[in-house]
């Protein structure tokens, strides 16, 4: 499955949404590029070392200079009165789509370089504990974002 197409149901499942604004939100953490992690796993395609940290330092880059901004600049204007209401939530609006481009934008360059699926999966719990380590040295924040994607449901 293509990544964007995952990443929207995986975001669709109930507890998805919410636990990743909280990483996003309470931990610093970038969901887009966990997301793109937890694809991988689902996928069984492998990250190696040397994949993890070019993603990590394109996914700080992208996010530092161009997601973040968009996404500060989304929350100033919730409630920012200085201009039109009207004009302020249509503009709102279009910022918020510029955000979600943004991240569909980071999700695609990462799927370019990730290696087609080997067929073993990774833990998730342990992949995206990896990558939140690396990202910021937060650990023990997934646990609510791995419940939620439930990559092996119960039959």
């Amino acid at each position: 499955m293509r990544l964007w197409d995952w990443v929207l149901e995986a975001h669709a499942r109930p507890g998805a949404g919410e636990a990743c604004l909280a990483i996003q939100d309470d931990h610093g953490q970038c969901v887009t590029l966990l997301l793109w992690r937890a694809w991988t796993v689902a996928e069984g395609r492998p990250v190696p070392p040397a994949l993890l940290a070019a993603a990590i330092a394109d996914a700080q880059a992208w996010e530092g200079q161009v997601t973040a901004p968009i996404r500060a600049a989304r929350r100033a204007m919730k409630s920012l009165a200085i201009v039109d209401d009207a004009g302020r939530v249509a503009l709102r609006a279009r910022v918020q789509a510029a955000e979600l481009d943004a991240e569909r934008l980071l999700l695609e360059a990462l799927e370019a370089r990730t290696p087609g699926a080997e067929g073993a999966r990774e833990d998730l719990a342990a992949a995206l504990a990896g990558v939140a380590a690396a990202w910021n040295g937060t650990t023990g924040v997934v646990g609510a974002l791995v419940e939620a994607l439930d990559l092996n449901p119960s039959p």
